[in-house]
């Protein structure tokens, strides 16, 4: 069986692909800073799939800990073939120069600096083995900016530049490189942008049909079980009532 690490695997997107991968009898290492949401998870996924789990408590941002834990593996859970990518969030949302820089620091050192570390550590062991898959969960941030996203946005275009470098610099290495970027999913992402303000967070998903974490999952499971020489570099996709980052089609 193949073995995936996906990081902020406690909610959204990173739990929907967890489950879907284990329930295509992959094994999953689960990652996050929320051991009680881990635990939930992986005893959910216990309950209901044939796959082996393991949960770390890990944070992104921290690499002395993100350096630890992918050091420390059991044997057994060292050969990762997928490292999905997922741990991000966004913090605010105001004109630059309203901007919290607390806000821009945590953005930074989550979607930009975790995704380096938890790379950086993981690669050695594809590299080793010649083979891997590493999915990055970027956004249509990434791809065009929008009003007061200013250093999410920023952050998301590095995850789409950071795809593409890592697909060219790991060539010849057997590793596949690839960016899924979504456009409006209904996850906690809202709640955590309005720091906790649930109203003004389920107004941004009122009036259409959002994408899911679990349209999201499909995606990155259909992308894994494609030919060995066949490598998907990029897929942008929305919810149909999403034209772009900026236009919805509110009823």
């Amino acid at each position: 069986m193949k073995i995936a690490l996906i990081t902020g695997a406690t909610s959204g997107i990173g739990e929907a692909i967890a489950l879907k991968f284990a329930q295509k009898d992959i094994n999953v290492i689960i990652t996050g800073r929320r051991l009680d949401k881990l635990n939930a998870l992986k005893s959910n996924i216990t309950s209901n799939t044939k796959a082996n789990i393991l949960a770390l408590k890990m944070d992104v941002t921290d690499r002395k800990s993100v350096e630890r834990e992918i050091n420390g593996l059991p044997d057994e859970w060292k050969s990762i073939d997928i490292l999905v990518n997922n741990a991000g969030l966004a913090v605010g949302l105001d004109p630059i120069q309203h901007g919290n820089p607390d806000d821009w620091e945590q953005m930074i050192d989550t979607n930009l600096k975790g995704l380096l570390y938890v790379s950086k550590a993981v690669l050695p062991l594809m590299i080793a083995r010649q083979k891997g898959h590493i999915i990055n969960i970027g956004s249509i941030a990434g791809k065009e900016v929008y009003p007061k996203g200013n250093v999410y946005c920023a952050t998301k275009h590095a995850v789409d530049a950071l795809t593409k470098s890592m697909r060219i610099d790991l060539l010849g290495n057997g590793i596949k490189v690839t960016q899924i970027a979504p456009g409006l999913v209904e996850t906690e992402f809202s709640l955590v942008r309005f720091k906790g303000d649930e109203e003004r967070a389920s107004k941004v998903y009122q009036g259409y049909k959002p994408l899911e974490g679990k349209d999201i999952a499909e995606i990155a499971f259909f992308i894994t079980t494609l030919p060995d020489h066949v490598c998907v570099n990029d897929i942008l996709m929305t919810p149909l009532a999403q034209a772009n980052s900026t236009i919805v089609d509110k009823k």
